[in-house]
């Protein structure tokens, strides 16, 4: 936690690499989003003030990230009520209870998300321009660049992807909204593998689970099968990381003669 790669420099290049996404994101859409936005980031910081009174815990910058992806992926017309709702569950349940972001299992805003399309199922999903979709591709490249973004993952992703797309199982929007949702949501440094191996299958298995709902999952948005396939990759990370660890660990012992 000394020097400059603390949490908070952390959130911040985050913040950094997500910025093509969001300056897009605005200038493609409407007042709406941007209430969206405003609504998700308030939830959020009277959660996160409740919770440094209650429990010491101080703030994070990673709220901002959290938001933009909430404003972003959520169903549309929800009303303040409900997206208040959501944002509420997913920030307390699925980050502060774990004493906050950088400690916590799954994305806030992949349980934000899930709550709010099982929760509130008739409203409608968001579908993205052109250059709010390719715009994931420089907030990756970016993130990479920084170091907080791990490239094994979305290399991993982005391979699997791309043979489903040759083979015929992935249309343009299914693509589009797993790149939104790989750079928002998967691709976060905490949630994702801590091991290089983990990280490639990491990768593929959020794009396989993209194309197995795509075909599989009857009536879900593009946006809705790639948030269920974030939170189950997410889930799925410390088994992965077991597993690539497990695998060095035999490695070494068969190389140096051991059992």
């Amino acid at each position: 936690m000394r020097g400059m790669w603390d949490r908070e420099t952390v959130a911040a290049l985050l913040i950094a690499a997500h910025l093509p996404i969001a300056i897009f994101w605005a200038w493609f859409g409407d007042a709406q989003g941007a209430i969206r936005l405003l609504t998700a980031f308030l939830v959020i910081a009277i959660w996160h003030l409740v919770f440094m009174l209650i429990r010491a815990q101080p703030p994070s910058l990673a709220a901002i990230t959290t938001a933009l992806a909430i404003a972003i992926l959520a169903p549309e017309d929800l009303g303040a009520l409900r997206l208040a709702l959501g944002v509420s569950f997913g920030v307390v349940m699925g980050e502060l209870v774990f004493g906050g972001w950088g400690r916590n299992v799954v994305h806030p805003a992949s349980v934000a998300l899930s709550f709010l399309g099982f929760g509130f199922p008739a409203f409608a999903w968001p579908v993205f321009d052109d250059p709010v979709a390719w715009a994931a591709i420089a907030a990756g490249t970016i993130g990479i660049a920084l170091g907080v973004m791990p490239p094994a993952l979305i290399l991993g992703a982005a391979i699997v992807a791309a043979g489903g797309a040759a083979a015929g199982l992935l249309a343009t929007a299914d693509l589009y909204a797993a790149g939104l949702v790989l750079i928002l949501l998967v691709a976060d440094p905490v949630t994702s593998p801590g091991t290089t191996l983990g990280r490639w299958l990491g990768g593929g298995l959020f794009a396989a689970l993209v194309i197995l709902f795509a075909n599989g999952w009857t009536g879900a948005a593009p946006v809705q099968a790639g948030i269920a396939a974030a939170l189950l990759t997410s889930l799925a990370a410390p088994l992965l990381d077991e597993a690539a660890i497990a695998l060095w660990v035999a490695k070494r012992r068969r190389r140096h003669g051991r059992t």
